[in-house]
This record gives structure tokens, sequence and C-alpha cells, in this order.
């Protein structure tokens, strides 16, 4: 007997942690089991030709919001093919209306819940050991007719394989890692809030696996843990064993902010810089919106321990915030965006409501006016606050924030832009819009293109042509692009020689002083440490001498 386990994933370089654990776990089982990882960009014509050219007896699918239709499509084809290949599906898209979801999909099994035990003993009976009666946690279909068995207890923690190979090739991939199960809290959009408690593996166990990452050079770790330092013995543990190790490996972590300890920020200071990166979920700033989704918990709180966080200087945060929560308005979605920005993260993500399948806040969509797409992954249309229309401003604010903000990029053409601006929020709004008008977001644009778009929307929506601008575009453009030539709307009078110069100079480190000596006719340094421009005629300028010299003029402030 051969079982093709199989995941889709979102893109390549993810990696399936359920697939792991269940051929890991049926390791001791008489049979043939392999792993087969796609993504849900392939073409459907590749996935099933995958899966056929392996002669599978039974196809089992992990599934999820994102790709649970393509699975469903992939399924029927299989079918088509060869009628005598079964299908299993898992994961939790389908375990919380599972025999609703066999009825009306082809295939034969359906495991609800946590997987691994179930799976091992799906196999026991296909091996002849044990009745199909006997597999808790499992939804059959015979003659069309679907049958479901007992419901399975949560497994105890020290059952759980280790999910990887010693021998597996874990090069280009993020590798998700998992300490506990479970979460403390009980926020209404999270299907964690259907089961309660918290399990976790013994952290002497947990050491040794973090080693075999560490031993295999993994570029990043990512714990998918709910709330990681739930258990603050626990967590500190594991983060003053990683910060003593040598290692480049950068972990990441989804923690809750309000509950860090002091202790717990004292270790923390001791951590390499870039060793560790934290995922924390603000959703939004207002607090009666918080209590509306069962967290009791002040924003305050939150901002004051990110803050506390943010001064240590070595740890990368990803601050999340969530458009469509019940009794958020669109101005109180706004606040929410520029509490947040002011902090500075590394990466905002703005995230759209979902309603999922065994969510309370799903039960509770009409006490609050909730539309959503009744198809995976079933984000929200609009509430009694908020409407489609705003959410659709929402989607070009959030578009422009991971594309200008978070990648790093473009910092400093920013920050001369913040200033432009009653609010963050405001700016990239109206940026939002400048690439709608334009047609960027139907059509791919260049690399340079990008940031010729900021010279533009200058140009187009605030009217205004500024050489300074230009040349704090052309400067951090060189600082990402040291290799690509200068288009031409950076290139200006810049001879080839000239930039060439720059180039070498930028390649390991560069000198704001140097750099604005050579070419720049604003003070850059000064710049980047105030948000200020100075120009030549400006109150200070540098001389030949490298020195500050005073110019009885006027500066312009834009911050």
């Amino acid at each position: 007997m051969k079982v093709l386990i199989t995941a889709i994933d979102s893109k390549f370089i993810h990696s399936n942690l359920a697939v792991k654990y269940l051929k890991n776990f049926t390791k001791d089982l008489d049979y043939e089991a392999k792993i087969k990882e796609l993504t849900i960009n392939d073409r459907e014509e590749r996935i099933l030709e995958e899966i056929i050219k392996e002669k599978p007896d039974i196809v089992a699918f992990s599934t999820y919001i994102w790709n649970v239709e393509l699975i469903s499509r992939i399924a029927n084809l299989i079918k088509r093919v060869n009628p005598k290949i079964e299908i299993l599906y898992g994961g939790p898209e389908v375990s919380f209306d599972s025999r609703n979801f066999l009825q009306n999909n082809v295939g034969e099994y359906v495991i609800e819940g946590e997987g691994e035990k179930t799976y091992k003993d799906f196999i026991l009976y296909k091996l002849g050991k044990i009745k199909l009666e006997e597999v808790k946690g499992l939804h059959y279909k015979i003659d069309k007719v679907v049958y479901s068995n007992e419901k399975r207890p949560l497994m105890s923690m020290e059952e759980i394989v280790f999910p990887y190979e010693e021998d597996e090739d874990l090069s280009n991939k993020i590798v998700y890692y998992e300490g506990s199960r479970g979460c403390p809290f009980n926020c209404k959009y999270c299907l964690s809030s259907t089961s309660h408690g918290v399990r976790f593996l013994d952290v002497n166990r947990v050491l040794k696996d973090l080693m075999y990452f560490i031993n295999k050079k993994v570029r990043l770790v990512k714990f998918v843990d709910r709330t990681f330092n739930c258990n603050s013995k626990f967590a500190m543990a594991i983060w003053d064993f990683l910060i003593k190790q040598d290692t480049n490996t950068q972990f990441h972590f989804e923690i809750s902010a309000d509950i860090l300890k002091d202790e717990e920020i004292k270790l923390l200071a001791n951590a390499p810089k870039g060793r560790f990166r934290f995922e924390v979920g603000v959703q939004t700033t207002n607090d009666d919106v918080l209590r509306n989704i069962n967290r009791f918990v002040n924003f305050s709180d939150i901002k004051e321990k990110v803050l506390e966080i943010e001064s240590l200087k070595n740890i990368d945060q990803h601050l999340d915030l969530i458009a469509g929560l019940p009794g958020e308005d669109y101005n109180s979605f706004k606040k929410s965006f520029n509490d947040m920005y002011a902090i500075k993260p590394e990466e905002i993500q703005l995230g759209f409501l979902k309603l999922l399948k065994g969510s309370s806040m799903r039960e509770e969509a009409d006490k609050y006016g909730m539309e959503y797409s009744p198809y995976p992954p079933y984000e929200i249309l609009k509430t009694d606050k908020l409407s489609y229309e705003e959410l659709l401003k929402l989607k070009k604010v959030e578009e422009m924030v991971d594309k200008y903000y978070n990648s790093l990029k473009f910092n400093y053409i920013i920050k001369y832009f913040e200033g432009k601006f009653d609010s963050p929020f405001d700016f990239y709004y109206s940026l939002g819009m400048f690439f709608e008008n334009k047609g960027y977001f139907n059509r791919n644009i260049g690399n340079a293109e990008y940031y010729k778009v900021f010279l533009d929307f200058n140009e187009s929506v605030l009217e205004e042509s500024n050489k300074s601008l230009k040349e704090i575009v052309r400067f951090n453009y060189l600082i990402f692009n040291k290799k690509r030539g200068l288009p031409e709307f950076l290139r200006s009078d810049m001879e080839k020689e000239e930039e060439k110069s720059i180039k070498e100079k930028l390649k390991d480190q560069y000198s704001f002083k140097e750099y604005h000596l050579e070419k720049f006719e604003i003070n850059l340094e000064k710049y980047i440490e105030t948000g200020i421009i100075l120009e030549e005629d400006s109150y200070y300028v540098f001389n030949n001498n490298n020195e500050y010299i005073y110019l009885d003029n006027i500066k312009t402030e834009i911050n």
C-alpha cells in the first residue's frame, strides 16, 4: 500500500509541518509513505501529473483556507483519471464541518482535529489490524452515505515525534516548528479559541530539536506556537539557550507583548542582533473593539512593551492589524494604523477579518451586520460600521504599506513624504489612489519605476517639483541597487565615471559626509538623522574640509 501525503503550500519557500508529522508518526508501520509538496502557484495539470505518476493507492491532502478549493478540484481530477485512488482529507479547513465537506466532495475519508494518531489508526485499519469503526476522529463515506466515528481526545505532547529527517534538505526553506499546542486566550476570530488550555513539549526536548536546525544552518525557524511567551519559564529557557548559540539562524516567535515580564526583557537585551524576530498581534488600538473580540488588554500596555523591545535595538518586530473587526469603523481603523505606525516597527501587516469555520466570530456575524464571502478564505465584505467601499480603500493602503514600508528599501524617501501629509495613513492612501489612477495595480512595473513613482506622485498630487526629493530618491536607489545603472530619470548631469565612483564607496558602507561632498546638494546625514532637509543655502552645510559652516538662510522642515 502506498500513501502519497500531499501538501499544496502557499509558496515554494514554505514547508508543511503537518505532512511531516504524519509520515514520521507512522514510520514503524509496514507501508510506503511519500511526501509530495507543491504550491498553489503550480498549474493544476502539473499537480495532477505529479500525483498520478507516483501511482498511489491513497492520496492524503493537508487542507487550509488557501488551498482547499484547489485541492477539491485536484481530488475530482484524480478520481476521473483513476477512480480506484482513495482520497483522505485532514487539516483545519475540514475539521469543523467534516461531514458536510465529505458529503459534497469526492473522496472517502476526513480526519477531524489533530491528525497524527487518527492517521496512524487509519493506516492500521488499511493494513487489516483494526476495524474502520475503531478509528477515532475519522469520518468516512460508503455508497454516498457519511458515517462518523467517536471523537478523539487531544494527544499527549510526549507522543509527538520530531517531524524532520536527519538528512533532509532544508536549504532555501522557511522551517516551521512548534513547542506547544493551544492558546490561553479566546480571541473570537481565531480557531485556537475552540480548544482550551496549552500543552508544552518538554523543554529539554525542544532544545535538542533546535540544535538540529542550528547544525543544519537553517536560515529561518518560525515557531507556530500561538502565544509563545504564555509560559514565562518555558520561553525564557528557550530564549536563553538560543542567545548563547553561535549561529546565523533567525528564530521567529508569535508573542503577546503585554504579558512580557521585566526579567524576560532583561534577558532579551542579551540577544545578538537579528537572532530573534517577534510577531505581535495588535489587531486594533481601540480598547472597546478589543473587548468585542475577547481580548482583555489595553493598547497602552501592548505599546509599552513593544517600545521596550524596540529600545533594545536587536529584535525585529512585526505588528499586525485586522480590518473589519466588530465595532471598528473607518476612522477608528485609521487611528489604529497611525497609532501603530508611530511605533515604527520593522514590518506592519494589515490583514482583513476572516470568519473561519468553527470560530465564534462567524456565529456572531449577524450581531455586527457582517457580510463575508462564503468562499475561502471567508474574508469580510462589510460590517455595520465599515462599508465595502471603505474596505477597498484600506486594501489600497495595505498594498502600499507592504510594497514600500515593509520592503525597507524606501525608508529615506518615505521619511520625506511623512511630513507632507496630516497622518501616515493619509500618505499611504493617497499613494495607493495614485497607483490606482495610473493603472499600476493592473500591471507589473519594473524595479526603477517603483522609485520614479515618488517623483511623479510628488509632482501630480502635491503639485511640487522638488530638487531635494530627486537627490533623496537617487541616494535611496543607489543604496539598494549598487549593481544596477542609474535610470535616466535619476541620472541628470551625472557622468558614468561619477556614478561608478559613488557606487564603489557604497559597496561596503557609505559615508554620508563623503557622499554629500561628491554629488549631493542636500545634507543627507542630517536629513537621515533628523528628517530635516538642509540645502546648500541652508543653515549648515559641509565645506571642503568636512566642517559645518553656517549660512544665514532658510531651512525646510519636513518632519
